[in-house]
């Protein structure tokens, strides 16, 4: 089995204005998708904002600076993650293409492989 780490993109301004109902029914379908990943999730958590982040980067020095909030260019953020564990990429797609965010104009899905050091 792999772990694939699947990344959970969107716009924040686009989710902190959704009304109770879209909320609710985004949440029930993330919940019906980690009904359906059942034992493959190994892990996942929605973070808080991208305001809340802090980069680390090194200067020209070599020396490590921080900065707050990502680097980013555009306007959709990294929101959450889940980390599944699958027989292959096909499976994770499978699942991933439930969550509400691979359906959403203002969102979207990355699914990564985890490089096993082993």
């Amino acid at each position: 089995m792999t772990k694939y780490m699947v990344l959970i993109y969107g716009d924040a301004q686009e989710w902190g204005a959704m009304t109770s109902a879209q909320r609710e029914s985004h949440e029930a379908a993330h919940a019906a998708f980690r009904t359906k990943a059942g034992s493959k999730i190994v892990g996942g958590e929605e973070l808080e904002l991208s305001t809340t982040a802090t980069s680390l980067r090194s200067d020209e020095a070599g020396r490590v600076t921080t900065t707050d909030g990502p680097f980013l260019e555009t306007k959709e953020a990294l929101g959450g993650f889940y980390l599944l564990e699958a027989a292959d990429l096909d499976e994770v797609i499978g699942l991933a293409s439930q969550l509400p965010e691979a359906h959403a104009s203002h969102s979207g899905v990355e699914i990564r492989p985890v490089v096993d050091h082993g």
